[in-house]
């Protein structure tokens, strides 16, 4: 656990170091889980942004796009279920006074359980070497199944416990497991009790007219509201999809971990409007996709993997998450979700207006079961720049810190380093760069040394350093160094636009996905 906090940490620190995220309000002293990002972090958010948009909107004829009001009507919320049932189980402790998320306690507890298991597959391929089977020795090893056998009987009776409502039952699951206050070792805990997660706020200037509304908590309302005006102004054929991009907040009991829970946040979500019947089919589909949507971006297939829900949401009928390895284990990267009809039929009845699709094949009306895909844009960051920044040890002895986001992600795809500042070196640096400004970010850098800025760029991430020096006067060639390997290849100026072009294009990693 120490090794984990210890890696998040320096994540942290490196991340406002460069210029991707700092604390909210920092000369304030900043404000609890509330992050901004910088001049790079918005770069890196906004190509992750497109990589979604594109891959969802360009590459599938059947999905379109809308942007929805953060505001909506509050009986939405009503209908949506939130205002009943948005909660979490909260639980304070007495003698430290601090707030927790009772559900978060237990499987935190059962995180320490998981941790235990790998340290006997370590140990066992320790002295097992090359011949050694992981799986093999998990399904065999005495110890490592009863860790698992008490792994499952926590969750179960922890999923049964949060679906019956029973709060007292989840009390006693963290008294008889011995769960301490992380803060002060105290167990002197309180009753659980629900929590709602929502902001609410005012609309209108006069206190006696004004109506209670509320910051979404999630994005999918708006779309399912708007089925109809989408379905028939796109004359959209189910199956099709709604996607979208935006701000969500959640008046979260413990938000930690980075941006990884944060009470403002932004998602990426798509509803998939399937014929009833056909819903698991197409939610074993995506399933496979948005898998795929994660694995092309090379961050290592052994970070993912798929958990499927044993208490099932109100809505749903089937649902898993992707998880991803974060600096503090395998955390929900993005949920896969068969909601069936409730969110349309729901509004349909609070709104009393018919939310129904007529199908010329069938020549009959039905409301549509709905796959969602539901992605935190934040958390997908936290992976992406988590997963990527490493310090490597040189062959001649001497470290470095690289930072190596997926080239087509990285926010600055090439730096102009102009060997010296003089001799017509900056001059031509510039025209290099005013020529591929229009098709890459580029950055123009001439301060220090020409290694310190190669190292300075290795921390950004910028896939490629172009040097200018004085044999580029006379042959027109620049240096072209490369940061995951550090070899330099000699290019012709005019090549560069295709040069970078096949190297950091946002189209050859969609091109993957088809």
């Amino acid at each position: 656990m120490a090794q984990q906090e210890d890696q998040l940490k320096y994540v942290i620190s490196h991340a406002k170091e460069y210029g991707y995220i700092f604390p909210s309000s920092d000369i304030y002293d900043g404000l609890s889980a509330t992050y901004d990002y910088g001049q790079n972090g918005v770069l890196l958010k906004n190509n992750i942004k497109e990589y979604w948009w594109k891959s969802m909107i360009q590459l599938h004829e059947n999905i379109v796009g809308i942007d929805a009001a953060i505001f909506m009507h509050p009986t939405t919320w009503k209908a949506s279920g939130h205002i009943d049932a948005f909660n979490d189980p909260m639980i304070d402790n007495k003698d430290s006074k601090k707030r927790y998320r009772a559900d978060v306690l237990v499987e935190d507890h059962i995180a320490k359980i998981e941790a235990k298991i790998e340290k006997e597959i370590t140990k066992a391929a320790k002295r097992f070497g090359d011949e050694f089977d992981a799986e093999m020795f998990k399904k065999t090893n005495p110890r490592v199944q009863r860790y698992l056998i008490e792994i499952n009987e926590i969750s179960s009776r922890l999923a049964k416990s949060l679906t019956d409502n029973d709060l007292a039952d989840v009390k006693l699951l963290i008294e008889e497991l011995g769960i301490a206050d992380p803060v002060s070792g105290s167990k002197n805990w309180t009753d659980v009790r629900q929590f709602n997660l929502m902001f609410g706020t005012q609309l209108g200037s006069v206190a006696e007219q004004s109506q209670t509304l509320y910051l979404r908590p999630e994005t999918a309302q708006g779309i399912f509201v708007n089925f109809l005006n989408v379905q028939r102004t796109g004359r959209m054929k189910v199956p099709f999809g709604i996607a979208q991009i935006g701000k969500a907040f959640r008046n979260e009991i413990v938000a930690r971990q980075f941006i990884f829970r944060m009470r403002e946040f932004e998602q990426m979500e798509m509803q998939f409007f399937v014929t009833p019947g056909t819903e698991l089919e197409a939610y074993e589909a995506w399933k496979q996709k948005r898998m795929q949507w994660h694995l092309n971006l090379g961050l290592g297939e052994a970070n993912y993997r798929f958990h499927n829900h044993e208490k099932l949401a109100h809505y749903a009928n089937a649902a898993a998450d992707i998880e991803f390895n974060f600096p503090f284990g395998f955390k929900e990267l993005e949920g896969i979700h068969s909601r069936t009809d409730f969110d349309l039929r729901q509004h349909e009845q609070h709104s009393g207006k018919k939310l129904q699709y007529f199908d010329p094949e069938q020549q009959k009306n039905y409301i549509p079961y709905v796959i969602e895909t539901s992605i935190g844009l934040d958390r997908m960051f936290l992976a992406v720049f988590s997963s990527a920044l490493k310090n490597e040890e040189l062959e001649d002895g001497s470290e470095r810190v690289v930072l190596k986001i997926p080239a087509a992600l990285a926010p600055i795809k090439a730096a102009i380093l102009p060997l010296i500042k003089k001799d017509g070196l900056p001059e031509l640096a510039h025209q290099i760069l005013n020529d591929l400004k229009f098709d890459f970010n580029i950055e123009f850098d001439e301060k220090d040394s020409i290694g310190k800025r190669y190292r300075r760029h290795d921390a950004i991430g910028t896939p490629f350093c172009i040097t200018i020096d004085h044999d580029s006067l006379e042959n027109q060639t620049v240096t072209v160094r490369d940061r995951d390997s550090m070899s330099q290849e000699r290019i012709s100026i005019e090549n560069l636009r295709s040069y970078l072009s096949k190297r950091v294009s946002l189209n050859a990693l969609l091109k993957n996905l088809e």
